[in-house]
């Protein structure tokens, strides 16, 4: 069989266009006194569009290896290493703490070591942590699903986790402008904390992309750190302020693994052959 070519360009095109379309109508109804949670449901559909447009890109490939490995990724548990999955999270806790120690230097206070009384947003009445649930797992099938691999089916992993991070970032421009969201209420914050959001997306996705590598392209992998990631943003009790300080600690935690971890961000020999078989023999050693 003919391996299978990706189409980062098509689909990432499409995902814009779909998730674009809902998140603007989202905006200008949800400054309407009779939005009656129609924005609510309009950001989930345009939430939902990559998953959507990945899993029918996949289903209508006509190609079995890409079917395979999408059900690989998400169900495979025995692709997760369970130390690099420690790593991760122990890892990122880290970078949390951290932060918040550095912007004792801002003059932010210790009372950040304090959970939140509740989650920033939620989506239609939807509980705020199955939403976070809900939106971890589908990005995750979108971005993980087709996205990424995508991008890396010509690039070395390094150059594709600047590419994905910069989509990423700009994928959720939209958001800004939605009452209710965490990203409507940066905006009102001012242009700093918009900035500092859409930057700190580029390294996040390097240490996402490391988590994808290290656990065998497992989605599941990314699903728990998305999810783990998620959640110490909105409980811990962190300032705008100090999210601007986490967002340098974020870069220097990504400076390092890529120096830990040169030879997979720089290797070049999965490019044309991720769905390989040899090619995942050699990620499980």
């Amino acid at each position: 069989m003919e391996p299978y070519r990706y189409r980062p360009l098509r689909f990432y095109i499409t995902c814009f266009v779909v998730t674009w379309i809902f998140w603007i109508f989202a905006a200008v109804i949800s400054k309407s006194p009779n939005d009656n949670g129609i924005s609510a449901l309009l950001m989930l559909f345009g939430l939902t569009a990559p998953a959507v447009i990945a899993v029918i890109t996949i289903l209508t490939s006509g190609n079995k290896a890409l079917k395979a490995d999408l059900r690989r990724k998400l169900i495979g548990f025995y692709c997760i290493k369970p130390l690099s999955m420690i790593a991760a999270i122990f890892g990122f806790m880290a970078i949390v703490f951290l932060s918040i120690l550095l912007s004792l230097l801002i003059g932010q206070s210790l009372e950040q070591f304090s959970f939140t009384e509740d989650f920033s947003f939620s989506v239609g009445g939807t509980s705020a942590l199955l939403t976070i649930l809900l939106a971890a797992i589908i990005e995750e099938v979108g971005w993980r699903g087709y996205g990424e691999d995508s991008v890396a089916s010509y690039f070395s992993w390094f150059t594709e986790s600047v590419i994905f991070g910069v989509v990423w970032a700009l994928w959720h421009l939209p958001l800004f402008w939605i009452e209710g969201t965490y990203h409507y209420g940066l905006k009102e914050l001012g242009v700093l904390y918009v900035l500092n959001f859409l930057i700190g997306v580029v390294p996040l996705g390097f240490l996402t992309t490391w988590v994808y590598v290290k656990n065998n392209r497992s989605m599941l992998a990314c699903i728990i750190f998305h999810l783990f990631v998620n959640t110490m943003q909105e409980k811990i009790a962190m300032t705008p302020q100090t999210k601007c300080v986490e967002t340098i600690t974020i870069f220097f935690a990504a400076a390092m693994i890529v120096l830990t971890n040169k030879e997979m961000f720089f290797e070049k020999e999965h490019i044309g052959n991720l769905l390989d078989d040899k090619q995942e023999q050699r990620r499980e050693k």
